[in-house]
């Protein structure tokens, strides 16, 4: 697959999630809320990715959304694990997926904008 910025940094992003529930299982033995941060983390490269192979401009709208959804999903559940201490301060990793929802963001207005075109 070609050079494509949003799915190069969500794949890096879900490789640093897959690390931090990693660290919280391990060391923090924490397993709900890590669980529910591992699935909505990774999914949103897999969701972009699936938008990058759509059919057609609708689809990869729809499935754009689902991953704007779903980061929106990791900033809480990262919002959350800082505020109940068991992550210490992952202000990196939640600037990184507000990021992404920017990205996301912009992308679909665009994305809908051409469609109506």
């Amino acid at each position: 697959m070609k050079n494509n910025l949003i799915l190069d940094k969500t794949f890096d992003f879900a490789l640093e999630i897959v690390r931090t529930y990693k660290i919280l299982v391990d060391e923090k033995r924490e397993y709900v809320l890590s669980k529910q941060l591992l699935r909505s983390g990774t999914s949103i490269g897999a969701n972009m990715r699936e938008a990058n192979l759509a059919i057609s401009k609708k689809e990869f709208i729809a499935k754009a959304q689902i991953a704007l959804k779903e980061a929106s999903e990791t900033e809480y559940w990262l919002q959350l694990l800082v505020r109940s201490s068991y992550l210490s301060n992952e202000t990196q990793l939640i600037s990184k997926a507000n990021e992404i929802i920017r990205i996301l963001t912009s992308i679909i207005k665009s994305s809908k904008e051409n469609l109506n075109a």
